[in-house]
């Protein structure tokens, strides 16, 4: 389902140096980028949400009264499709964007509200400020690696969260999130946690969990957490843990096969993340054991 983003390819054809990028499931794409000393117009098929990670003070935007300032960490801008922007970059900036399109929105919309609405616009913002939007960049996406399929489930939930806040905040919708009570029933919640189980090696998605369910995506989300105290993607992290920790104590295989086999495909950054969790490496809880 990949999508030719307009900004992105402008952007690569400019200063701009890409760090990072990754297209999820949906095809809503993450790219981190760096930039300096660059004049760009951006004229877009797509929507753009951008977060300032770092500097971004010298940032200037074409305005009818001229260029105009008032980026720096953490602020935001919000670039609606078919709208033009030209900016120029006169120091260094890094920063985060997320691409996705109407349909994206309108999935986003059906899935929690189940009604899709008539026409869908949202607001232009530069140089915003909003918690919500900050913690979810820094929170899910900016600390964990992008290429990891392990890691698939946490983006994926990232970019939901955003759009669902951008329907919220800076539609014409503006539609009150629905109240859920309750969790699952203990019938649903054992089927899903055996797919778990079964499954922990593969990327995992928040749309196949809740499809077990025959739930929407942001239903199950909050279900889910009524039931087990996790978010989904906190419990699968932590049901991958168990399952490598287990692995690496009473049996011989080797620790690149119980990184597959726990849904990593990097044996650096299942170490990595298993000596965050457990306080030492694979290797020494090995050694440990033995």
């Amino acid at each position: 389902m990949s999508h030719a983003y307009d900004t992105f390819e402008t952007l690569r054809q400019q200063n701009a140096v890409l760090r990072e990028t990754v297209s999820l499931n949906s095809g809503i794409q993450l790219a981190e980028w760096y930039n300096k000393r660059d004049t760009i117009t951006v004229k877009s098929n797509h929507h753009t949400l951008s977060l300032y990670v770092a500097d971004g003070y010298e940032s200037y935007q074409k305005t009818p009264g001229g260029w105009k300032n008032g980026g720096g960490p953490d602020r935001f801008c919000l670039m609606p499709k078919e709208s033009e922007s030209t900016w120029d970059i006169r120091d260094d900036l890094s920063f985060v964007h997320l691409y996705c399109t109407d349909e994206h929105l309108h999935d986003v919309g059906e899935k929690i509200w189940d009604k899709r609405p008539l026409s869908l616009t949202l607001d232009e913002r530069i140089f915003g400020s909003d918690p919500k939007i900050t913690a979810l960049y820094r929170q899910f996406l900016l600390g964990c690696d992008w290429q990891q399929q392990a890691n698939q489930l946490t983006l994926s939930t990232a970019s939901t969260l955003l759009l669902t806040h951008l329907l919220q905040n800076y539609s014409n919708v503006q539609w009150k999130l629905p109240v859920v009570t309750g969790g699952l029933s203990p019938f649903v919640l054992r089927n899903v946690l055996a797919f778990i189980e079964e499954n922990l090696g593969q990327p995992l998605t928040l749309a196949e969990l809740a499809a077990q369910a025959a739930l929407s995506e942001y239903h199950f989300a909050r279900m889910f957490r009524q039931s087990t105290g996790l978010a989904p993607h906190q419990y699968v992290m932590q049901r991958r843990m168990e399952k490598a920790k287990n692995l690496v104590q009473h049996t011989s295989t080797p620790l690149t096969d119980i990184a597959l086999a726990c849904g990593f495909n990097s044996a650096s950054h299942f170490s990595n993340r298993f000596r965050s969790v457990m306080g030492m490496t694979p290797s020494q809880l090995r050694a440990a054991s033995a």
